[in-house]
């Protein structure tokens, strides 16, 4: 299952969310279920930022959801925000890899 969430910083607390990103990306990314995790940052709109992970289900996504590694990390950065988050959950339907 493919997580894809849209963050809209503001832009005083971007650099804190790279930094943020990067102390906590070895803990989500060995977090049960998570088989890969990016952070991607939008060329044309400052402060909008994409995670993109792959997570084993849904289950295992609830599981990371609900966890006090996520809470935590939801309570720091939610009052930097300056547009509402979005989030898509995907299946892959085809790939086109060489």
């Amino acid at each position: 299952m493919i997580r894809i969430v849209q963050l809209t910083f503001a832009d005083a607390h971007c650099a804190a969310f790279e930094s943020l990103f990067e102390t906590l990306r070895s803990d989500i990314r060995q977090f049960p279920g998570c088989a890969h995790l990016e952070l991607w940052k939008d060329r044309s709109r400052p402060g909008v930022y994409c995670t993109y992970s792959t997570w084993s289900g849904p289950d295992a996504l609830d599981a990371y959801r609900h966890s006090d590694l996520f809470a935590n990390t939801w309570a720091t950065i939610k009052p930097w925000f300056s547009g509402k988050p979005e989030a898509w959950s995907l299946d892959r339907i085809a790939s086109a890899n060489r």
